[in-house]
Protein backbone atom coordinates (compact mmCIF):
# COMPACT_ATOMS: atom_id res chain seq x y z
CA UNK A 1 0.00 0.00 0.00
CA UNK A 2 0.96 3.52 -1.28
CA UNK A 3 1.41 6.28 1.56
CA UNK A 4 -0.41 9.47 0.39
CA UNK A 5 1.87 12.21 -1.10
CA UNK A 6 1.94 15.12 1.07
CA UNK A 7 1.72 18.44 -0.66
CA UNK A 8 4.84 20.56 -1.35
CA UNK A 9 5.92 22.96 1.79
CA UNK A 10 5.16 26.59 0.31
CA UNK A 11 7.79 28.69 2.15
CA UNK A 12 7.30 32.40 2.52
CA UNK A 13 10.37 34.86 2.86
CA UNK A 14 10.25 38.38 3.78
CA UNK A 15 11.55 41.41 1.95
CA UNK A 16 14.08 42.04 4.82
CA UNK A 17 14.54 38.24 5.16
CA UNK A 18 15.17 38.09 1.37
CA UNK A 19 18.21 39.74 1.71
CA UNK A 20 20.37 37.63 3.34
CA UNK A 21 22.71 38.20 6.29
CA UNK A 22 26.76 38.13 5.55
CA UNK A 23 28.13 35.39 7.63
CA UNK A 24 32.34 34.69 7.58
CA UNK A 25 32.28 33.45 10.96
CA UNK A 26 30.31 30.94 13.01
CA UNK A 27 30.16 29.58 16.77
CA UNK A 28 28.63 26.30 17.39
CA UNK A 29 27.33 25.03 21.11
CA UNK A 30 25.54 22.71 22.14
CA UNK A 31 23.81 20.67 24.89
CA UNK A 32 21.76 17.18 25.14
CA UNK A 33 18.82 18.89 23.30
CA UNK A 34 19.56 21.68 21.28
CA UNK A 35 22.72 23.42 18.55
CA UNK A 36 22.94 26.70 18.75
CA UNK A 37 24.81 28.55 16.05
CA UNK A 38 25.53 31.87 16.13
CA UNK A 39 26.55 33.18 12.79
CA UNK A 40 28.85 36.44 12.72
CA UNK A 41 30.79 38.91 10.53
CA UNK A 42 34.84 39.70 11.75
CA UNK A 43 36.64 42.64 9.94
CA UNK A 44 40.40 42.09 9.41
CA UNK A 45 42.34 43.64 12.32
CA UNK A 46 39.31 44.09 14.39
CA UNK A 47 39.80 41.96 17.99
CA UNK A 48 35.67 41.84 17.84
CA UNK A 49 33.02 40.33 16.18
CA UNK A 50 29.21 40.68 16.08
CA UNK A 51 26.78 38.45 15.88
CA UNK A 52 24.23 38.78 13.27
CA UNK A 53 21.98 35.78 13.69
CA UNK A 54 21.26 32.94 15.98
CA UNK A 55 20.02 29.47 14.87
CA UNK A 56 19.07 27.34 17.49
CA UNK A 57 17.51 23.61 16.62
CA UNK A 58 17.32 20.24 17.97
CA UNK A 59 19.70 17.53 17.23
CA UNK A 60 18.10 15.52 14.70
CA UNK A 61 18.14 18.82 12.65
CA UNK A 62 21.52 19.71 13.03
CA UNK A 63 22.18 16.07 11.51
CA UNK A 64 19.31 16.98 8.56
CA UNK A 65 21.13 20.15 8.01
CA UNK A 66 25.02 18.59 8.06
CA UNK A 67 23.86 15.85 5.45
CA UNK A 68 22.08 18.39 3.17
CA UNK A 69 25.08 20.82 3.56
CA UNK A 70 27.06 17.71 2.10
CA UNK A 71 25.03 17.37 -0.18
CA UNK A 72 24.98 20.57 -1.62
CA UNK A 73 28.89 21.15 -1.41
CA UNK A 74 28.86 17.86 -3.40
CA UNK A 75 26.89 19.21 -6.37
CA UNK A 76 28.16 22.57 -6.12
CA UNK A 77 32.11 20.97 -6.94
CA UNK A 78 30.63 18.58 -9.43
CA UNK A 79 29.38 21.45 -11.34
CA UNK A 80 31.81 24.12 -10.30
CA UNK A 81 35.02 22.02 -9.18
CA UNK A 82 36.72 21.72 -5.89
CA UNK A 83 36.61 24.56 -3.16
CA UNK A 84 39.78 25.55 -2.13
CA UNK A 85 40.05 26.41 1.40
CA UNK A 86 42.86 28.74 2.70
CA UNK A 87 44.97 27.70 5.90
CA UNK A 88 43.46 28.67 8.74
CA UNK A 89 45.83 30.04 11.43
CA UNK A 90 46.78 27.32 13.86
CA UNK A 91 44.23 28.95 16.34
CA UNK A 92 40.33 28.37 15.01
CA UNK A 93 38.69 30.29 17.11
CA UNK A 94 34.91 31.14 16.33
CA UNK A 95 34.83 29.15 12.73
CA UNK A 96 33.98 26.23 15.35
CA UNK A 97 33.41 26.94 18.63
CA UNK A 98 33.70 25.10 21.57
CA UNK A 99 31.66 22.26 22.05
CA UNK A 100 29.68 23.62 25.78
CA UNK A 101 26.47 23.34 27.82
CA UNK A 102 24.99 26.60 27.14
CA UNK A 103 24.63 29.00 30.21
CA UNK A 104 21.38 31.41 30.85
CA UNK A 105 22.97 34.41 28.73
CA UNK A 106 23.40 32.38 25.33
CA UNK A 107 20.38 30.44 24.99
Amino acid sequence: MQKPQQPPIQVEIGDKESEGIYSNMVMIIHSPSEFILDFARVMPGVNKAKVFARIVMTPQHAKMLYNALGDNLKKFEEKFGEIKVFEQPEKKVGFIGEVTKPDAKQA
